[in-house]
């Protein structure tokens, strides 16, 4: 006999999201693993565009952070040829340079002590929809960790090499998971490399569906408290963690190496 038909859902969710802390488990890879298999598993979800792109997680000392270095795609990342470098993207350990571009994730990271990992890409869908300096329209039950949680900078800066450009997308970027960049890419920022990783192929994912919508209609948006609702019910750390070690789990089969 059902104890729980009648139960509100407020008490549902609330049972729910009690059991996802004692049967979701953490990834335990160390954070240069993680970083590696973001690399792998965004090149495998579309985010590949030749060299650029960077990926970035605090590193060990205030100040300092992990990233890939120029001249390596995604695909060639492994936990331990990437590098440690300083806010002024000097070289702390590992070979190589980084990118220069990575410059306004030091500003990042400046501006928001909750980000610990900087994911920034040109995937296909999302360049596209850039073309059209357009916002991201989040109206589909799965893309609502990004509800009211992804900015839009409309204006295109260039290159982003300069301060100008790190101090112009932090604050395009505010206090908001992501950033949709004009003429440019995406930023996604997590509190852990996990939540960083799901964000970014969400946001890519976001801009598939916009396209195919906006091409067959006009989107409709979705209630406002009902897009909270979801927001705040998957964008939690143990499900960043079970997507993360889902895509783990497939990366793994074609990209063992990437662990070193």
């Amino acid at each position: 006999m059902s104890n729980t038909m009648t139960t509100p859902k407020h008490q549902l969710v609330n049972q729910a999201l009690s059991l996802m802390q004692s049967h979701l488990a953490d990834a335990t890879w160390s954070d240069r693993q993680k970083l590696a298999l973001t690399c792998r598993i965004l090149f495998d979800h579309g985010h590949d565009s030749g060299l650029a792109g960077q990926i970035t997680a605090r590193g060990p000392a205030p100040g300092t952070y992990y990233t890939q270095q120029l001249g390596l795609g995604f695909d060639e990342i492994t936990a331990s040829n990437l590098l440690l470098v300083n806010e002024d993207l000097e070289v702390l350990e590992g070979n190589g340079m980084a990118n220069p571009a990575n410059r306004f994730h030091s500003w990042v990271y400046r501006a928001r002590s909750d980000v610990n990992c900087i994911i920034h890409t040109h995937p296909t869908h999302v360049a596209a929809l850039s073309m059209l300096e357009v916002p991201l329209a989040v109206s589909h039950m799965d893309l609502c960790p990004l509800y009211e949680d992804c900015a839009f900078l409309e204006d295109w800066p260039g290159i982003p090499v300069g301060n100008e450009e790190g101090d112009l997308i932090t604050a395009a970027l505010g206090d908001k998971r992501a950033v949709l960049l004009s003429h440019h890419g995406q930023l996604s920022t997590g509190a852990s490399i996990e939540e960083a990783c799901v964000i970014a192929q969400l946001i890519e994912r976001a801009a598939k569906l916009q396209l195919l919508a906006m091409a067959a209609g006009e989107i409709r948006p979705i209630q406002s408290s009902l897009g909270r609702e979801a927001h705040n019910w998957i964008a939690r750390p143990k499900r960043y963690s079970a997507a993360f070690n889902y895509n783990v789990r497939r990366c793994l089969r074609h990209h063992a190496e990437c662990l070193n």
